[in-house]
């Protein structure tokens, strides 16, 4: 299967029946949700033509899209962003990159960012991810020790609590977490970097997650390094980023070779966390800043 056909499966399986009556215009209405994954996949150019549509992106992000916003899917609200992000840039050669709390640059050349879009399992790789913390994961897991059964909680937006798995599941599981934990410092640093910035990492907090990215099964080297006491500001999303291209690369060595066409995108991040990292802060910035905490589960910023 080429890239463009994987892509376009990957999206199908993704999208809902009213998305993809959305995405086909209203000239399909009518057709079943069947007819309409068929006409997907067999229309040249696959998904993309679709997502490229700007009918598409203005009956979501437009004027009076409110209506559309509570029908679809998040997976494709973001799809559509990302798509026209790619698209965009085609044509563009500014893109506002992270410098701090309320502090942005105009990045001059944005070629590997252009890149970086250009291909479409790394588009699906970010809009995956944005999907997967609309709904987020918290709860506990039990964990067999010297004095019996313990309860470990986790939250997917925790990175310490979701680091702290590490040290109890079991070995098959390691590369999930590992995965998990590169996508949240992705996200994190991408589209949240003011709420890393403001809570920072106390002094345990920063002792544990360097502890246990240096214990990781398959991490390599020495364990990122960071000032002592409490890591504040662009402090901490610098160390998240490092951790999260560790975390990455962990992940990427666990898992067997061959690796699968959409998971090589993963073995990938180690190298370009920042090109990603830039793509979905651009994103945010001029698509998703002023409904962020309708999307995403943080807790709103002080």
């Amino acid at each position: 299967m080429v890239p463009d056909d994987l892509a376009t499966a990957l999206y199908l399986g993704h999208l809902t029946d009213h998305d993809l009556a959305l995405l086909c215009g209203p000239h399909e209405q009518g057709r079943s949700g069947g007819d309409l994954r068929s006409l997907v996949r067999n229309r040249r150019g696959g998904i993309d033509g679709f997502l490229d549509r700007p009918e598409a992106f203005e009956a979501v992000f437009g004027a009076g899209a409110s209506r559309e916003l509570v029908r679809v899917s998040p997976f494709l609200v973001f799809a559509l962003a990302v798509h026209r992000l790619a698209r965009d840039l085609g044509s563009s050669s500014l893109a506002p990159n992270w410098l701090g709390a309320s502090r942005h640059v105009l990045v001059l050349d944005v070629p590997r960012l252009r890149d970086f879009l250009g291909a479409p399992l790394r588009r699906f790789f970010l809009v995956e991810l944005l999907a997967s913390y609309a709904r987020v994961a918290s709860g506990s897991v039990l964990v067999a020790t010297r004095r019996g059964l313990r309860r470990h909680r986790f939250s997917e937006l925790d990175p310490v609590q979701l680091a702290g798995l590490l040290e109890v599941v079991e070995p098959a599981e390691r590369p999930g977490v590992l995965r998990r934990l590169g996508d949240l410092a992705l996200f994190l640093t991408g589209v949240f970097p003011d709420y890393v910035a403001r809570h920072g990492f106390g002094p345990v907090e920063q002792s544990r997650l360097l502890r246990l990215v240096g214990t990781s099964s398959g991490a390599g080297g020495q364990p990122a390094t960071a000032t002592a006491g409490r890591l504040a500001g662009d402090d901490a999303v610098e160390l998240l980023a490092r951790l999260g291209r560790r975390w990455y690369g962990a992940a990427s060595r666990l898992v067997p070779r061959p690796l699968p066409a959409d998971v090589a995108v993963v073995a990938e991040m180690p190298e370009r966390f920042d090109d990603a990292r830039q793509a979905l802060s651009v994103l945010a910035e001029r698509f998703l800043f002023r409904q962020r905490d309708r999307w995403f589960g943080l807790p709103p910023l002080q």
